[in-house]
């Protein structure tokens, strides 16, 4: 038995690039617009956030905006992100407070995933170790060190594991070394599995296209996770949410409203 009681999908921004970051060998040259999305999931046994947007210092202030996103050593741009997308506004619409929510479960590390963790306190923190090393490297601009190097109250994972019942994370490597989407089972109607990024476009999964960026160029391993996602999905009746189409958020219900 589920003990989800209800989902919220939070804009936390917007990001204007280049689709083949998304689309692996497509798009080239086609400028699109994606959502950066957080997930609030309140759950008998607490709240559980899945992943936490960018640090909006990083910004806004423009000192941080010209070091952490110069053009001449990141490729993508700075997102697009307004005080009120904070998660701390997010949550004071639910008369809530970051003290509410008891969990932080990162798909990735990311800047535009694990940016906000600057604006958590308190709550333990899920990251599989895989992840954790990679982004440590060095070898991918996309992730910002300072980011994740607060004194948090990391769980370091290691594979697939139960959250609560009725949220299960999943594990989906590829794009990033150790990247994890997750299984949530609403109360009412088909369960919803968050791709994060193994998927960001519904493209990714009807197509099979691997997303732009692979750790290591490890191309066969995120399409063996958009694989193995749909095989869940069509076996369990769940529903692929994709993490960074505009088109598929825009269709969900809009925040304050809720799933479940």
């Amino acid at each position: 038995m589920t003990q989800v009681l209800r989902m919220w999908p939070l804009l936390t921004a917007t990001h204007r690039y280049d689709k083949s970051l998304s689309t692996r060998h497509r798009g080239q040259g086609q400028v699109i617009e994606a959502p950066i999305l957080a997930y609030l999931i309140e759950t008998a046994h607490g709240r559980i956030l899945y992943d936490v947007g960018c640090d909006y210092g990083k910004i806004a202030d423009q000192r941080q905006r010209d070091h952490y996103y110069d053009p001449k050593t990141f490729a993508f741009g700075a997102p697009d992100m307004r005080e009120d997308q904070r998660l701390p506004h997010h949550l004071a619409r639910l008369g809530l407070s970051l003290a509410d929510v008891d969990l932080v479960f990162l798909g990735h590390l990311h800047f535009d995933h694990a940016g906000g963790l600057c604006e958590v306190c308190g709550a333990e923190v899920h990251v599989q170790g895989d992840e954790l090393e990679a982004a440590r490297s060095g070898l991918d601009p996309a992730y910002f060190p300072d980011d994740f190097a607060g004194d948090h109250r990391w769980k370091v994972m290691s594979g697939e594991y139960e959250l609560v019942p009725g949220v299960r994370a999943v594990s989906s490597p590829g794009h990033t070394a150790g990247h994890m989407s997750l299984w949530v089972e609403l109360p009412h109607g088909a369960p919803v599995i968050l791709c994060g990024d193994a998927a960001d476009l519904e493209e990714n999964l009807r197509d099979e296209i691997a997303p732009g960026i692979c750790w290591q160029d490890r191309e066969e391993q995120a399409l063996a996770s958009i694989r193995k996602l749909k095989h869940l999905a069509a076996q369990e009746k769940a529903r692929l949410w994709p993490n960074h189409d505009l088109a598929f958020w825009r269709a969900l219900r809009r925040f304050p409203k809720f799933h479940d």
